[in-house]
């Protein structure tokens, strides 16, 4: 039976196998991926002192667009490119708050490639074909949790193509 905090058409227990988890919040409480079933989600890797960095502004304006229609942007900062995520999970949240006004959730830094990546990343490189090559990769998930686009660092928040699929997902029904 539906409960009324699920997304319309999904099912309460119908979690994707992608959210089945539970990953440590930027701030150390554990979070439940399950409570974005339903959603179209943007998960991007994220660093404080790249070249990229700027991007969390284009972000945080995608993430206020669309949330209302469906979309959250899950931010997964990681040191592991060029070492320019060294902050501990508060430093990182004084940042992005302070610089960027960052609204969306951010969970704890970890690592998100190769054979330490955190389970969540492993999933979506093996579900996508593409492993992140650097900070700012983003991964777009359609509502059901079963279609993953991959777009690299240098396709921004505001690209035509990617703007386009989070609106191609979010005018999908889920089933």
């Amino acid at each position: 039976m539906p409960r009324a905090t699920a997304a319309p058409g999904v099912l309460a227990s119908a979690c994707p196998p992608l959210l089945d988890r539970e990953m440590p919040s930027l701030l150390g409480e554990a979070r439940s991926l399950c409570q974005y079933r339903g959603k179209v989600i943007l998960f991007v890797n994220t660093a404080s002192q790249c070249g990229f960095t700027p991007q969390y502004e284009g972000l945080e304006k995608l993430y206020r667009k669309y949330k209302d229609q469906g979309l959250v942007v899950l931010g997964f900062p990681a040191n592991d490119f060029g070492r320019q995520e060294p902050g501990s999970n508060r430093e990182i949240a004084d940042f992005c708050q302070v610089n960027y006004g960052v609204s969306f959730p951010m969970f704890a830094k970890s690592t998100v490639v190769g054979p330490g990546a955190n389970a969540l990343y492993a999933d979506l490189a093996r579900m996508s074909g593409r492993a992140p090559k650097w900070n700012f990769h983003k991964y777009l998930v359609d509502r059901t949790g079963a279609q993953v686009l991959s777009f690299d660092s240098l396709v921004a928040p505001g690209n035509a193509k990617l703007v386009a699929a989070v609106e191609k997902f979010l005018a999908a029904n889920p089933q």
